[in-house]
C-alpha cells in the first residue's frame, strides 16, 4: 500500500478545521496519521432585524425601528457559514500545499442546522443557529398536528427544541422559507458549494425529525402535514458513496491539479465520531463528548418504544446501516460558557488551573440538571447553576473551582443515568465506556465518568470526527476495505488510549452517585 491523503473538514459549534489524514502502511497494518492544517474559529453572530415595512425604512419619515408590516422583531442568532467555507477553502488549499494530491474531501458538522437555497441555488441568508429562540413552543404547535408520540414511532428523534422540523415550522410565514426550494444541512451546503450536487447525506437527515428511522426514506406525509413543502428535502444519499469532483474554478483556486472528488463521509459529526471508536467489545457505550455530549449505544435498529421516547433517547442513523440510539445531554458548553462569564468579568480563568482546584473540591457537593433548558442559551452559567442548586435545596458553589467540580460532577450523573437507560431500553449489557473528542483531554471528567457509571472508561482518540471521517473516506476510495469493525482496528492503531477504572481511591462509591441523582430526579 502506498500513502494515501484525505482530506477531512471538520466543523464544530465553536471551532472549524481541516486536518489530513495520511492513510500508511508501515509492515504492522495500515492506520492513520492526522495532521491539522487549518483551524478557524466558529460562533454565533447575532444579527439585528432591519424594518423594511414602513415608506421611509427606520428612521426615515414615516417609519421606526420595529414598526410597520412585517417590520422588525428582534435580532436573529445566525452562523457565519461564508467565514466558515473560507477557513474550509483555506484548509483544502493548504492541505494541497502539503501533501500535493488528495485522494478525497469529507466533511462532516454539527446536525440540524440549513441553509435555504432559492430557484437559482442562492443561499438566502444565513442559516440560523439552533441555539435562536424563534422555536420556543414551536414542538407543542407541531404535536397539535402530529402527537409526540405518533411522530417518535416514525422518526425516533429525541425532543430538542432546535429539531429542524421545529425550525422549518418556525420559520413558516417568512419571506425566506417562502422563497425557498431547497434546505441543505450545512455539511452538504457547503459539498454543494464544492461539488454542484445537492444531497442529504443519511446519517444528518436522520437528526431533522423528518426522516423515518425504520425506512431511512422522508417522510414525506409528515412534512405535508406541517405545512413543510416536500420539494424543500433533497435526495439522500449514504455515508461511503462519491457524491462528486470540486468544480474545476474552485480547484483551480485550490491550486490542486487533478481530479478532486468529494466522499459522502458520516456527516454528522457524531456519526463520524463513532466510527472512531477503538472497540474491541461490541457491548460498549460510547460519549462523544464536546459541546455537546452524545451518549448511547450502536444498535442494528431503531428502539421506537414508549418507554424510550418517555426517556427522551434519539435514534440516528449511522454508518453501514447501524442506529446510534443515544441521548443529547448539554455536555461541556456550560463550561465553556462559564469560562467566557469569568473572562467577560476579568476573573482568571486558565482550564488547567481551573481543573486542578476542582480536583480539590470535595465530590458531589452540589449537583444540577445539566439538561435543565435554562442551560441550552448563551448566558451567565455560574449565576445559573447557583440559581438551580438553591431550587433543589443544595448549597450553590461559593467559587470558581466549586462551580467547576460542581459542573462535572454533574455531567458525570448524566453520563451515569443515560448509559444505565440506553442499556435498559435496548436491553443490552455494557461493559465499557469509550469517550471520544476533545472530552478526552479532561481527565478529571473521565475519571468521574469511569466512578459515576461503574464501568472503566477508555479516552480516545480525541479527533474522533476527523477519524472517522478519514476512514470512511479511504474505504470509499477503495484504499481500505472491510466492515466497521475491521475500521475500527484501522483506527485504533498507534492511538494513544488512556483507561480510567472506576473506584479509585478518595472517590465516591455507588451509594454517594445514587444518592446525588436523587436529589434532582427522585
Amino acid at each position: 500500500m502506498g500513502v494515501s491523503a484525505f482530506a477531512a473538514v471538520d466543523l464544530g459549534a465553536s471551532s472549524g478545521r481541516v486536518i489530513v489524514g495520511r492513510v500508511v502502511d508501515d509492515g504492522d497494518g495500515a492506520r492513520v496519521l492526522l495532521h491539522e492544517v487549518n483551524r478557524f474559529p466558529n460562533g454565533p453572530v447575532r444579527v439585528p432585524a432591519v424594518d423594511v415595512g414602513g415608506p421611509g425604512g427606520p428612521g426615515g419619515p414615516g417609519g421606526s425601528a420595529g414598526s410597520g408590516a412585517g417590520g422588525a422583531t428582534g435580532a436573529t442568532l445566525r452562523w457565519d457559514v461564508l467565514a466558515l467555507y473560507r477557513g474550509v477553502l483555506d484548509g483544502l488549499r493548504a492541505a494541497t500545499r502539503e501533501v500535493g494530491t488528495l485522494d478525497g474531501v469529507g466533511i462532516d458538522s454539527w446536525a440540524v442546522d440549513h441553509g435555504l437555497l432559492d430557484a437559482d441555488g442562492a443561499l438566502l441568508g444565513n442559516p440560523v443557529h439552533y441555539r435562536d429562540a424563534r422555536t420556543d413552543g414551536v414542538p407543542d404547535k407541531v404535536f397539535a398536528t402530529v402527537p409526540a408520540a405518533e411522530l417518535y414511532a416514525r422518526t425516533g428523534l429525541q425532543v430538542q427544541p432546535f429539531n429542524t422540523v421545529f425550525q422549518l415550522v418556525a420559520a413558516q410565514g417568512t419571506a425566506a422559507l417562502a422563497a425557498a426550494r431547497r434546505a441543505l444541512l450545512i455539511p452538504d451546503l457547503l459539498g454543494a458549494w464544492l461539488t454542484g450536487a445537492q444531497v442529504a447525506e443519511v446519517t444528518n437527515a436522520s437528526t431533522t425529525g423528518l426522516l423515518d428511522a425504520t425506512t431511512r426514506t422522508w417522510a414525506t406525509d409528515v412534512a405535508e402535514r406541517l405545512g413543510i413543502d416536500p420539494r424543500l428535502l433533497p435526495p439522500l444519499r449514504d455515508a461511503g458513496v462519491l457524491l462528486g469532483h470540486v468544480r474545476d474554478d474552485v480547484r483551480a483556486d485550490l491550486g490542486h491539479h487533478a481530479p478532486l472528488p468529494v466522499w459522502t463521509v458520516g456527516s454528522h459529526d457524531t456519526a463520524s465520531a463513532v466510527v472512531a471508536v477503538p472497540a474491541t467489545d461490541p457491548d460498549f457505550a460510547y460519549i462523544s463528548c464536546g459541546t455537546w455530549s452524545l451518549v448511547g449505544l450502536e444498535l442494528d435498529r431503531p428502539v421506537l418504544t414508549e418507554a424510550s421516547r418517555a426517556a427522551n433517547f434519539t435514534n440516528e442513523a449511522g454508518v453501514d446501516g447501524t442506529v446510534r440510539h443515544l441521548r443529547n445531554v448539554m455536555g461541556l458548553w456550560v463550561l465553556q460558557e462559564s469560562i467566557r462569564t469569568w473572562n467577560e468579568a476579568g476573573l482568571p480563568a486558565d482550564l488547567p488551573d481551573l481543573l486542578a482546584a476542582a480536583a480539590q473540591v470535595p465530590p458531589l457537593t452540589t449537583v444540577v440538571d445539566v439538561d435543565a433548558p435554562e442551560f441550552l442559551p448563551p448566558g451567565d452559567m455560574p449565576a445559573r447553576i447557583a440559581a438551580a442548586a438553591a431550587r433543589t435545596g443544595q448549597t450553590p458553589p461559593q467559587s470558581q473551582a466549586e462551580t467547576v467540580r460542581c459542573i462535572l460532577d454533574s455531567l458525570a450523573l448524566a453520563y451515569r443515568r443515560a448509559v444505565r437507560q440506553a442499556a435498559a431500553l435496548a436491553d443490552r449489557d455494557v461493559r465499557v465506556v469509550h469517550v471520544v473528542g476533545g472530552g478526552v483531554r479532561n481527565e478529571l471528567l473521565c475519571r468521574l465518568t469511569a466512578d459515576a457509571t461503574g464501568l472503566p472508561v477508555v479516552a480516545g482518540p480525541v479527533e474522533g470526527a476527523a477519524l472517522g471521517n478519514v476512514l470512511v473516506q479511504a474505504r470509499a476510495a477503495g484504499v481500505l476495505t472491510g466492515s466497521l469493525a475491521d475500521l475500527r482496528a484501522v483506527g485504533a492503531r498507534g492511538l494513544d488510549l488512556v483507561r480510567h477504572e472506576p473506584g479509585g481511591a478518595g472517590t465516591p462509591g455507588t451509594a454517594q452517585w445514587d444518592a446525588a441523582e436523587a436529589r434532582l430526579f427522585s
